[in-house]
């Protein structure tokens, strides 16, 4: 028997879809209307232009393609061998062309899209390109679907702004089904509590830059998504509750037979899909599904930076998502799993104790989940409690475990960590802000101390290593906003200040930057908009100021009176060098961005028109 839906998930998604009324009702007509045009797509084309789509195609691919009956499925792919993520996806393109092939349709690598590692640019000006280079890629992968020789496509990417990019391009050729394909963490590697002390003995120089690289090398070690619960780890959950991976793909390691079974089964379901008209992904991506990601994300405390994500994948739906969907939606989802940095233990861990499995069923019979959706494996999310296992070679799915096998790790709704979800909204009169408190034990929750004010982390940086830091601080970063420099995350600056917490100082960090999955023990206000650059009162705060951080209530404040504050002159922000590391090719998306609690996203032709940020 069906649970009845918990009346707060019921409630936000009512309203969801009450404010998209109108932009997704216009969004779904247009992709019907691309729907309803002549299959195989490429039968519509010319001769000349069809001939350009086959030139370089030989044997029965070339004949497929020429022809008129086979679904064609484009291949969009984050490949390439820096990354250790995106490394297996090397041998991808064969596998699935062999798979689509043998159900009947062709395959063909419609295009790449590219794929930075923010573990590289952490603290480098690269940095202050990656939140762009999630609008680069779904350009990208609308430039690879525009050819309209395909019937559905096939999505590779793991990482970062790499999924969320792969997906809004996706949505604008929503009419395609498609499927996400994964390609799996590696092994454990370094305890990650060890992994932390390292990088805390370094930031006070008690260890040397050979034992960091030692202890960083043990950690990052192999082909494969890094363990710990960033925003790649939580991509491919998110991705999977919202039933666009096949059901347990997402943390099966690469190299495994396995994998690779999983991964030309996607190869034959897109083909499945696309003769069966069925499940494109701008249908199948509603306001259900949107909401259930979320709740997947806040069940297990993933990464703050899909409160920039999943509100900039659901506009290009046509779907108005808020902060404060996120907030209401947390105060009602127990945090069910501790996966580092939340805890000590890593995404293997959470998969051996049931992974998404169990926790997709434990949400589903507490009426937290929404089980009427369609996914690319079918109609309703209870196919996501099954999980694959290879039977004489064969691949079957079976009923994953109803309950946790692994309390340390993952918990069942009737005993979880914490009775709400890890992601708060803060608000005041410095602006809106988020924080992510799964990983901030309670007594850190309030803060109240003396602002230090930075223009960059390496200010801050510089300052905490003269030793003119060792007291209770609001440590402020300011102009690290999408305007100012495209948002870097900071996450560097989490063991220096988690030093100063150890000595037991009162410690909170405000910033109009971000932080990042890997956000840990500090509490945090980040993505605080409006962002200084663009005239916020953080541009305002002075050092020695007193501000107040309040997990608890949701409030973030300066305690100056506001007339005071109204009066200051903002200061002068810092004006960051127009050349290097390619910035200058992204001036135009300073200038054009939107704002953090909209999904800091250029393509603001996705924003509803008049809307209110608030519901």
């Amino acid at each position: 028997m069906t649970p009845p839906l918990h009346p707060v998930v019921e409630q936000v998604t009512r309203r969801i879809a009450a404010r998209s009324a109108r932009t997704r009702t216009a969004y779904l007509e247009r992709i019907r209307a691309a729907a309803a045009e002549g299959r195989p797509a490429r039968t519509e084309l010319p001769c000349s232009n069809l001939a350009h789509g086959f030139a370089a195609c030989s044997g029965s691919d070339r004949i497929a393609v020429r022809g008129t009956e086979k679904p064609g499925v484009a291949i969009v792919s984050a490949y390439n061998d820096m990354l250790s993520a995106h490394q297996p996806y090397a041998d991808y393109p064969a596998w699935l062309k062999d798979a689509v092939r043998e159900a009947g349709g062709v395959a063909q690598v419609a295009g790449g899209v590219p794929a930075m590692c923010d573990g590289i640019t952490q603290a480098r000006t690269g940095m202050e390109l990656s939140l762009f280079s999630r609008d680069v890629i779904a350009m990208a992968t609308g430039v690879a679907l525009s050819h309209e020789m395909f019937d559905g496509a096939l999505m590779l990417g793991v990482c970062d702004k790499i999924v969320p990019g792969l997906l809004i391009g996706a949505l604008t050729f929503g009419h395609l089904p498609t499927v996400l394909v994964p390609a799996g963490p590696m092994p454990s590697g370094l305890p990650n509590g060890e992994k932390s002390r390292i990088r805390q003995l370094f930031a006070e120089g008690k260890a040397t830059r050979e034992d960091l690289l030692e202890a960083e090398s043990a950690s990052y070690h192999s082909p494969g998504t890094c363990t710990f619960y960033g925003t790649a780890n939580s991509n491919q959950l998110v991705v999977e509750v919202m039933g666009l991976h096949l059901p347990g793909s997402s943390f099966v390691a690469p190299g495994t037979p396995l994998r690779r079974a999983l991964t030309d089964e996607a190869g034959r379901q897109v083909v499945r899909l696309a003769r069966d008209g069925g499940a494109p992904i701008g249908e199948l991506l509603d306001e259900k599904a949107i909401v259930n990601g979320v709740i997947g994300l806040l069940a297990t405390g993933g990464s703050t930076n899909h409160t920039l994500h999943l509100p900039a994948i659901a506009a290009a739906a046509g779907i108005e998502l808020t902060w404060d969907d996120f907030s209401e939606l947390s105060s009602v989802v127990p945090s069910l799993g501790k996966v580092y940095p939340n805890g000590s233990a890593d995404i293997n861990h959470f998969a051996a104790a049931g992974g998404v499995q169990t926790l997709v069923g434990q949400l589903l019979d507490a009426g937290l989940l929404h089980p009427d959706v369609r996914t690319v494996a079918g109609q309703g999310l209870d196919r996501y409690r099954q999980q694959p296992f290879l039977e004489d070679g064969e691949l079957v799915w079976r009923d994953g475990p109803a309950r946790s096998q692994d309390p340390d790790v993952l918990r069942d709704v009737d005993e979880p960590f914490a009775p709400e979800g890890g992601m708060r909204v803060l608000e005041g009169n410095l602006g809106r802000a988020v924080t992510k408190v799964s990983a901030v034990a309670a007594e850190h929750r309030t803060v109240t101390a003396p602002a230090r004010v930075f223009d960059d982390q390496h200010a801050f940086s510089a300052a905490f290593k003269s030793g003119e830091i060792d007291h209770d601080v609001v440590v402020v970063i300011r102009n690290q906003g999408p305007q100012a420099n495209g948002m870097p995350e900071l996450h560097g600056l989490t063991p220096a200040l988690g030093v100063l917490m150890d000595r037991g100082h009162q410690v909170a960090l405000v910033t109009d930057g971000r932080m990042s999955g890997a956000s840990g023990k500090v509490p945090s206000a980040i993505q605080l908009t409006p962002e200084a650059t663009a005239g916020g009162p953080l541009a305002k705060v002075r050092d020695g100021d007193v501000v107040r951080f309040d997990a608890e209530r949701g409030a973030l404040e300066v305690l100056v009176p506001d007339d005071e504050l109204e009066a200051r002159e903002p200061a002068a922000g810092a004006d960051p060098a127009p050349f290097g590391t390619g910035r200058e090719l992204f001036a135009a998306f300073r200038s054009s961005v939107g704002r953090a609690d909209r999904g800091a996203s250029v393509f603001t032709q996705f924003q509803p028109e008049n809307s209110q940020v608030r519901a």
